[in-house]
Formats: structure tokens, sequence, C-alpha cells
């Protein structure tokens, strides 16, 4: 199969190589999926460079944890007639070495995930890390109907999807933004209200929004929000965050626990199969009632991964980068 790989980490042009590899052939409880589109997702930059303290667990890495395609084989003990179900998988090169940066690759059963015919493919291929991060961090402690939530970073790749379940989910959702001119944006991905964080009075405009406080905060950036969000949330609140850009934040500690605030750190590679499955179904819902829909920046041929990761550390929450296979 044509596929693209690294054998040690560093920058994209300096490692990443395309070529032929070995077919992968399904094991017990395993599907092989031909895959169609590749997302690419921070996540897997920070694997392939190094980011975070990550390391090589393996010798040879095909990138990417997300994509979609077709199932064409099956491992023992799954159900033969998943063959040709259409699919988004997630997880693909979570404690495993190859992901969907190739033409197949295999997956545990449960993280091949019907897609409806109405969804492109494209969209498959981007829920996985960002989507289901951001079901947990809006779902982590329980239901959120009639609850209040900031999503922070609404624009970004979690912070969409988090916006899109949290108002399925009967939560009011108020999303920040950098700028004026990405309020209608928040709308559009089914916020309720939208606050400007480049005006500087953010705290201001969320009690406005919300005079008690907010039960939660999906938080993008704990290092420079989490003073903002121990003024916003009400008494045993809670801040999810799956990001940070120092990595050792000065903590309010005190303010924090006078309300009594939970801060729930995520990180996808871990959360619990229950988690994840729950996610799976609630973000195929919303793509397929079209309440979550991402932009596309960019689409590359595999040949050009290199430049796919590339563009994907610059666009921002401009859109996403897929790989088309």
């Amino acid at each position: 199969m044509r596929a693209a790989w690294y054998d040690r980490q560093g920058p994209a042009r300096e490692v990443l190589t395309v070529g032929e590899l070995p077919t992968p052939e399904p094991g017990p409880g395993e599907v092989r999926v031909k895959i169609a589109v590749s997302g690419v997702h921070v996540g897997d930059l920070g694997k392939r460079q190094g980011w975070w303290g990550s390391t090589m667990a393996f010798p040879r890495v095909i990138p990417h944890g997300d994509g979609a395609g077709v199932i064409d084989a099956v491992g023992s003990g799954v159900d033969p007639h998943r063959v040709g179900e259409r699919v988004w998988v997630f997880l693909a090169q979570s404690y495993r070495p190859y992901g969907t940066a190739a033409e197949y690759t295999v997956v545990p059963a449960g993280h091949a995930v019907p897609l409806p015919p109405s969804v492109p493919y494209e969209q498959g291929a981007l829920l996985g890390i960002p989507g289901i991060t951001a079901h947990r961090a809006i779902f982590g402690d329980g239901p959120v109907g009639g609850q209040t939530i900031v999503v922070t970073g609404a624009l970004g790749a979690v912070g969409r999807a988090a916006v899109a379940v949290a108002r399925r989910g009967g939560a009011t959702v108020i999303a920040t933004v950098r700028r004026s001119s990405q309020g209608e944006q928040a709308l559009d991905a089914g916020a309720h209200h939208v606050v400007d964080a480049s005006t500087g009075d953010v705290v201001e405009q969320i009690l406005k929004i919300a005079p008690e406080g907010v039960d939660r905060v999906a938080e993008v950036a704990f290092d420079t929000g989490i003073a903002t969000d121990a003024d916003i949330l009400r008494y045993g609140g809670t801040v999810a965050t799956y990001a940070t850009g120092a990595t050792d934040p000065a903590v309010p500690y005190w303010p924090l626990a006078f309300k009594n605030i939970t801060v729930r750190f995520l990180s996808n590679d871990d959360f619990p199969e229950p988690a994840n499955e729950a996610a799976a179904a609630d973000l195929t819902a919303a793509v397929a009632a079209g309440d979550l829909r991402y932009a596309i920046a960019t689409r590359f041929p595999l040949d050009r991964i290199a430049e796919a990761h590339e563009a994907a550390e610059t666009v921002g929450s401009t859109g996403r980068v897929v790989i088309e296979l």
C-alpha cells in the first residue's frame, strides 16, 4: 500500500517519507479500512515533532489518528456484514504504530464508526481527536441540560465541536472569539451568545449574560484563561481544559478553592472507552444533522503530506487540512 511514515521525530520535510509498505491485515476484533480521507490535527503534528515531551513508542510511525473510508476486511469476531460500510475512525494511531496517512489502516472494530451516506468523507475524517476531546470537555461530569457553558476558542477544531454538542445537549452556550469579525461564525456554529475577547472585558461581558456565573468552561488556553475562568464560574463549577501555552502555568489557587471549582485535565488518548463510544454516537448525530461542520482550508494528496503538515501548523481557525487518498 502507499503510505507516509517517519522513523524519527522532527520537521515535516526532514522526517516524512512516502512510499510502499505492506498492507496490514485485521486481527481478532479489528477491521481494515480503505482510507478515502485522512484528517490532520495538531496532535498528529505534536507526535511527529516531539512536542509536550512525547517520544516515539514505535520505530516507525504512520501518522494521523483520524480518517474516513470503507471497511474492506474484518478480523475474527467481527460481523462480516460490516465489509463495505462507510466509516470514520478514531485513535488509529493511539498506542498503535500505523495511522490513517495510508491507503489502509487497521483499528479495533469499535473505533470504526458508521458514517451516514449524507456526510462527506472529509467531515468524518475530522471528527476524531477534536470531536471526542470536545465531547469529554462538555460531558465529562454528566448531562449539561439547563447549564450555561463557556467555550473558549470556539472556532478552533475542538471549540466548534464543543459548541455543537453542548447546544445539542441542552446547554446555553457562550462562545469566546479572538476578534469581532468572528462573531457571526460562532453564532453559525451554534453558540447562543458570543464574547469578543479582544475587547479586554471578557469577565464583564460573560457575567452580563450569566450574572450568577457559568457552570462549565471548555478551556483551550489554561495558562492564560484560568484566572478569567475563576472569575466567571459559579460555586461548584468546572473547568475542562485540553491545552495550554505555558507548560507550568500559575494557578489562582484560593479563588478556585473558595468556589470549590473542579479542574478536569484532558488528554484524548486515554479517555474511558464508554466515553469514546458516547462521543462517537453524539458526534455522528451532530454531523449528520448539520450541527457540526468544519471548513476545509486546504486539501493535499498523500505525496504532499509534508506540505499538509506545514499548512496545518498555520491555518488556525480558518479551516482544517485533509489528505485525500
